[in-house]
């Protein structure tokens, strides 16, 4: 049921440190029905080249439907964290803004 519409193939320019050619593929799919819902089967082959993960995102945009890898929330924070520390980075930014409270009527106890 899929055919392939185009098969293209260029060469990456040098300055982008690549020397290969890169191969982009565009299909005819159906939306098929699943169940209660509806589906698309993706090739392979166009699965590999977009390195998609297992779980992935979808946002619908007028006559289209995106489809991207999903980045978990706060992704790779605590590696970015370490690295700041290692280097001295993580200082706060602003002093901190005392007022006559803390001045005046605060105590640790």
């Amino acid at each position: 049921m899929k055919r392939i519409v185009g098969l293209t193939s260029r060469r990456l320019p040098r300055n982008n440190r690549c020397d290969y050619n890169v191969i982009t593929m565009a299909t005819i799919s159906r939306i098929v029905r699943i169940g209660n819902s509806r589906g698309i089967r993706v090739p392979k082959a166009l699965l590999e080249q977009a390195q998609l993960p297992e779980e992935v995102d979808l946002q619908a945009e007028p006559g289209r439907l995106v489809v991207r890898a999903h980045r978990r929330t706060r992704a790779g924070w605590a590696e970015a964290a370490a690295q700041m520390r290692a280097r001295g980075d993580d200082r706060t930014l602003a002093a901190p803004a005392g007022n006559r409270f803390d001045a005046e009527e605060w105590e640790w106890r």
